[in-house]
C-alpha cells in the first residue's frame, strides 16, 4: 500500500508541473499577440494594396479581354513602328537617289534652287525659312551639297530604324525626323512634288505631340497617349479618303459611269504584274470595283464619328482597301503610309493579340491606374496645355482644308501654309485612257537622220520599255525618275527641262544618272554621239493571245529630237548645269 501511494503522489506532482509550464507559455503568447497589431499596422496596409495590384495584373494575365476599350497604349506602339518603317523607306530612297536628282551635278541641282530662293527672300532668316523650310540653309553658298544630302538622309534612316526597333520615341527624335524629311521635301522641286510627301510630314508631326518628352520606354507611365494624337490621326484619314472620293466625283466622268477601272490598271504610273491580270477582268467586275471605291472613300469615313464598333469597321475597311491597292500597283509608299492613320481606329483591347502577356499585364496595370485617376499616369498641366494648344492649332489650320473639300473647284495635294502641318489630299481625279511612254535612245552614227543609224534603247528601272520585260513589283520603294517619266509622257519636254539635262547625261555616260536606270547600252563603251526620245503608245497583250510579251507598242512620233553635245552646251551654260565641265562623272 505504501508503495502504491508513493507512485500516485509522483504522478500528481508531474501533472502539476506540466500545467504550470503550459500556463506560462499561454500567457507569453497572449502578451505577444496583443502587441502585434500596433507594430505591423502600416506594413499590413501596404501588403493589402500590393495584393490588390497583383490581383489586378493576375486577372489581365488570365484573360486578355480584360484590357479595356478606348485606351491607346498599344495603339501608340503600333503607330510608331509603322510610321518608322515608312520613314526608313523614304530616307533610304533619298539616300540612293538624292545626289543624282538634286545633288551638285544632279538633274535639277539644289544649288540653283536655293540661290533663287535666297535672292527672292533676301537676308531675313524668317522669310527664308518660310520660303524653304530646310536645313540646307546651313550649307550656303552650296558649293558642295552632296555631303549634306547624305547626312540628312543617313541621319533620318538611322533614327527611323531606332524607333522601329524600340517601338518607342520621344519628342526630340520625332521632331528630328520631321525636320530632316521636311528639309528634303522643301528643296526637292519636282522630285518631291507628290501628295504623299506632305502626307508623311503631317502624319509624322502628329507623332511629335503623342510621345514623351525624354523617355524611350514603350509604356511610359507618366505619358499616356493623348487624344490629340488619336483624333488627329482619325481626322487625317477622314480628310485623305474624303478628298480622294470627292475629287473623283467632281473630276473625270468615268468615275460616275463606273468605267474608270477599265483603264486604270493599264495607265497607272508604274504597273506591276497583278495590274496586268486585273486589267483583263470582265467589265462588270470593273464596275463593281469602281462602286466599291466610292463606298470606301465617301461613305466609310463617316463612321469615324460613330461609336467604337463603327470605327473598327471603318479601320478594317480602310486597311483592306490599301492592301488591295498595294497588290495592284506600285504607288510608292503612298498606300503603306495611308494605313498609318487608320491604325488609330483600334484600341488596346483590339491590339492585345499582337503583344506578349507581360505587356498585357503592364497595360492592364496602367489602365487600372487611369481608372483610379492616379497621379502616376497624370502627364502634368504643362503637357495638357500643349495638347489643347495643338488641338486648337489643327482645328484652325483645318478651316481652309474643309473649305477646299466643300468647294466645287477642289484642289488636291495642296498645302495652305509653308510647313505642311494640315493639308488637302486626293488622287486620280482624272484617268488617262491611253498609256504613252517616252523612250530614250542613243547612236554612234554621225548622221542621226541616216536610215543606217543604229539606235539603242535606255531601259529604266520600272517603267515600261521593252515589250517583253516583266513589270516590276517594288512598293513601298520608289523610283522617282520613273514616276516623272510617266508625267512627262503626257506633257511636252519643254515643260520638264530636266529631260534635256537627262539627254546630256546620257551623251557623256554619266555614272550617277546611269545608276538610276536599269540599263545604259553605252556604259563602259564609247558614249553615243546623239541621243533622242521617241513617243510610244503602249497596250497590254491579252492573256489568251499566246504572246510572250506583256505589251504591244506603236510609235506616235519623236518626243525629243536628236541632240549632241555641241547643241546642248549653250543651253547647259545658261541653265548653270555643270555636266559638260565635270569630267569626274564621265567614263
Amino acid at each position: 500500500m505504501t508503495k502504491q501511494r508513493e507512485t500516485t503522489r509522483r504522478t500528481r506532482k508531474k501533472r502539476k508541473k506540466r500545467k504550470v509550464k503550459k500556463g506560462c507559455e499561454y500567457k507569453q503568447k497572449e502578451e505577444d499577440t496583443g502587441d502585434k497589431p500596433l507594430m505591423e499596422k502600416e506594413e499590413e496596409s501596404q501588403e493589402k494594396d500590393k495584393k490588390s495590384e497583383e490581383e489586378s495584373e493576375g486577372r489581365a494575365e488570365r484573360h486578355d479581354a480584360t484590357l479595356l476599350p478606348d485606351s491607346y497604349w498599344l495603339t501608340r506602339i503600333v503607330y510608331l513602328r509603322f510610321l518608322a518603317f515608312i520613314y526608313a523607306v523614304a530616307f533610304l530612297v533619298a539616300l540612293h537617289q538624292n545626289k543624282q536628282l538634286i545633288g551638285d551635278n544632279g538633274l535639277l541641282p539644289v544649288k540653283n534652287y536655293m540661290q533663287l530662293v535666297a535672292k527672292r527672300a533676301g537676308s531675313d532668316w524668317w522669310e527664308r525659312i518660310k520660303a524653304a523650310p530646310t536645313l540646307l540653309w546651313l550649307a550656303e553658298p552650296w558649293t558642295t551639297v552632296d555631303p549634306w544630302l547624305d547626312l540628312i538622309a543617313g541621319a533620318g534612316l538611322t533614327l527611323a530604324c531606332v524607333v522601329l526597333l524600340l517601338g518607342a520615341a520621344n519628342v526630340f527624335i520625332m521632331l528630328a525626323l520631321w525636320i530632316l524629311y521636311h528639309s528634303l521635301v522643301a528643296v526637292g522641286q519636282q522630285w518631291y512634288g507628290f501628295g504623299w510627301e506632305s502626307q508623311l510630314l503631317e502624319t509624322g508631326l502628329l507623332g511629335v505631340w503623342g510621345v514623351p518628352l525624354l523617355s524611350l520606354r514603350r509604356l511610359p507611365t507618366s505619358s499616356p497617349p493623348p487624344l490629340v494624337l488619336v483624333w488627329g490621326l482619325r481626322w487625317l484619314i477622314f480628310r485623305i479618303m474624303m478628298g480622294a472620293g470627292l475629287i473623283k466625283v467632281r473630276g473625270d466622268p468615268c468615275w460616275m459611269d463606273l468605267t474608270c477601272m477599265n483603264y486604270h490598271y493599264q495607265t497607272q504610273p508604274v504597273p506591276n504584274p497583278m495590274s496586268y491580270y486585273l486589267h483583263q477582268s470582265p467589265e462588270v467586275i470593273h464596275k463593281l470595283e469602281t462602286l466599291g471605291n466610292h463606298i470606301i472613300e465617301l461613305l466609310l469615313p463617316l463612321f469615324t464619328f460613330l461609336p467604337r464598333s463603327f470605327m473598327i469597321t471603318c479601320g478594317i475597311g480602310q486597311i483592306m482597301f490599301q492592301v488591295i491597292l498595294i497588290i495592284s500597283g506600285n504607288l510608292s509608299f503612298l498606300n503603306w503610309l495611308t494605313i498609318v492613320p487608320s491604325l488609330a481606329y483600334f484600341d488596346d483591347r483590339w491590339y492585345a493579340g499582337l503583344f506578349s502577356r507581360a505587356t498585357h499585364r503592364r497595360v492592364a496595370h496602367l489602365q487600372h491606374l487611369q481608372q483610379r485617376d492616379s497621379p502616376l499616369v497624370d502627364p502634368g498641366n504643362t503637357r495638357k496645355a500643349v495638347n489643347v494648344s495643338v488641338g486648337i492649332m489643327v482645328a484652325f489650320l483645318s478651316l481652309p482644308v474643309v473649305v477646299n473639300l466643300l468647294s466645287s473647284r477642289q484642289a488636291m495635294n495642296t498645302s495652305f501654309e509653308p510647313f505642311r502641318i494640315v493639308n488637302t489630299y486626293g488622287a486620280f481625279g482624272s484617268i488617262t485612257k491611253q498609256r504613252t511612254e517616252v523612250v530614250f535612245e542613243g547612236t554612234h552614227h554621225s548622221n542621226p537622220e541616216s536610215p543606217s543609224a543604229v539606235w539603242e534603247e535606255y531601259e529604266f528601272k520600272c517603267k515600261p520599255g521593252r515589250v517583253d520585260r516583266t513589270p516590276c513589283l517594288i512598293s513601298p520603294y520608289h523610283y522617282r525618275l520613273d514616276w516623272l517619266m510617266w508625267f512627262a509622257a503626257f506633257q511636252r519636254y519643254s515643260d520638264n527641262p530636266w529631260l534635256v539635262h537627262l539627254a546630256g547625261k546620257f551623251l557623256v555616260n554619266d555614272k550617277t544618272v546611269s545608276s538610276l536606270i536599269a540599263h545604259n547600252p553605252f556604259l563602259g563603251k564609247e558614249p553615243p554621239r546623239f541621243v533622242r526620245a521617241l513617243h510610244y503608245s503602249y497596250n497590254y497583250t491579252s492573256v489568251g493571245s499566246g504572246s510572250q510579251d506583256w505589251y504591244t507598242r506603236e510609235l506616235i512620233g519623236t518626243y525629243l529630237p536628236p541632240l549632241d553635245i555641241s547643241t546642248l552646251k549653250p543651253i547647259f551654260k545658261r541653265m548653270n548645269w555643270a555636266t559638260f565641265v565635270t569630267p569626274a562623272t564621265t567614263t
